[in-house]
């Protein structure tokens, strides 16, 4: 296994995905182990074409509140450690550690292929999601622009979107943002997992800083565009405390609706944490993965719905309540979300050769 320098990256190690059929285990025979990390190659981003001939994911999860959904990537450099969708690298023969947050696959074509799915005589227009797994506004997104082609498809077509994210870089398609806007056509949602700057650092290291996605919030709202904040996810003893102070924050920049998540941790994300809680916080390691096994039925992960995005026991109904509160105190989702508009969508109008009457 080769020795990168991994300072900015979430994960500690980048360990075998489960599908695979051999195991390496480090092990130092003396040579070379005076090596300082410094003194190691920095490990750098791939990014990588994925192959991939349809766009739309579909999904029928009562846990969520949406059917169809589109991520311009696989992988992101983002790097939090909590990330559910690590998992999805080994399907890919690579890592859920370091390896999905430096080799990141991209959708060249992803455009033309949402042209081509909505204008399928069977499709029907719902909102499309863009970022329920990955980030679609991660560093590679400032040179691909591929989120920004699928925006820009969406206004075309006047099909509703709603977006996910955790990056500033949101801002710099305000243009198109603003015109779907208008027309009833886009929300976004920003994710704020923590206000401390030495806990994002580590926690979710390559994504931008909290006072970043605030300015993202207060600029967002400040052109009309629908934003609420989405303080996930919540991990005992991490940053469960700052909830009330997340939500009231993100109010004041501007947000009407909020959200939140408890940490899942589905297959290699629990021992990709551990390690992670091992090295940043070994004094409450052991306490912090006990307040989880709680709110999982005595379980790291439970995948049930309806329990697997809020939890269960006496933690998991304090936390709600406290969210339920705080809203209440904030004014956040004092009107119900209204949906989006799903009438104005309109298919490419295709042209065939008319059968002549003429005798």
């Amino acid at each position: 296994m080769n020795k990168f320098n991994n300072k900015n990256r979430g994960a500690i190690t980048n360990p075998e995905g489960r599908f695979e059929n051999y195991i390496t285990e480090d092990f130092d025979d003396g040579w070379g182990s005076n090596i300082d990390d410094e003194d190691l190659p920095t490990l750098e981003t791939t990014l990588l074409i994925d192959p991939s001939k349809s766009i739309i994911s579909r999904n029928d999860s009562p846990d969520i509140g949406f059917d169809q959904s589109i991520n311009p990537y696989k992988g992101c450099e983002h790097g939090c450690i909590y990330c559910y969708a690590r998992p999805t690298h080994e399907y890919l023969n690579l890592s859920p550690g370091l390896d999905f947050e430096s080799k990141i696959f991209y959708k060249p074509d992803a455009a033309k292929l949402l042209e081509k799915e909505i204008n399928k005589p069977s499709y029907v227009c719902k909102t499309i999601v863009i970022g329920a797994n990955t980030d679609p506004y991660q560093p590679a997104e400032s040179k691909l622009k591929i989120t920004r082609s699928l925006l820009e498809v969406a206004l075309a077509y006047h099909h509703p979107v709603g977006i996910i994210s955790k990056s500033s870089l949101v801002l710099r398609d305000m243009d198109i943002l603003k015109k779907l806007a208008e027309k009833n056509l886009v929300k976004v949602a920003i994710t704020i997992t923590t206000l401390s700057v030495e806990l994002k650092k580590i926690l979710e290291p390559r994504a931008s800083s909290p006072s970043g996605r605030l300015n993202a919030i207060r600029q967002l709202s400040e052109n009309n565009i629908p934003v609420r904040v989405m303080a996930a996810p919540m991990i005992p003893m991490i940053n469960d405390m700052e909830l009330e102070h997340i939500l009231q924050s993100a109010q004041k920049a501007g947000a009407t609706h909020a959200g939140y998540t408890f940490i899942r941790l589905p297959h290699a994300v629990k021992t990709l944490f551990k390690e992670w809680l091992q090295t940043h916080y070994p004094d409450r390691a052991e306490h912090v993965m006990s307040l989880i096994r709680q709110m999982r039925n005595g379980k790291e992960y439970d995948s049930t719905f309806g329990n697997r995005m809020r939890g269960e026991g006496k933690f998991a109904e304090l936390l709600a309540m406290r969210f339920k509160l705080a809203c209440k105190k904030f004014h956040l989702n004092a009107k119900p979300d209204s949906a989006l508009d799903t009438h104005q969508f309109t298919k490419k109008k295709v042209e065939t050769p008319q059968l002549s009457f003429d005798i």
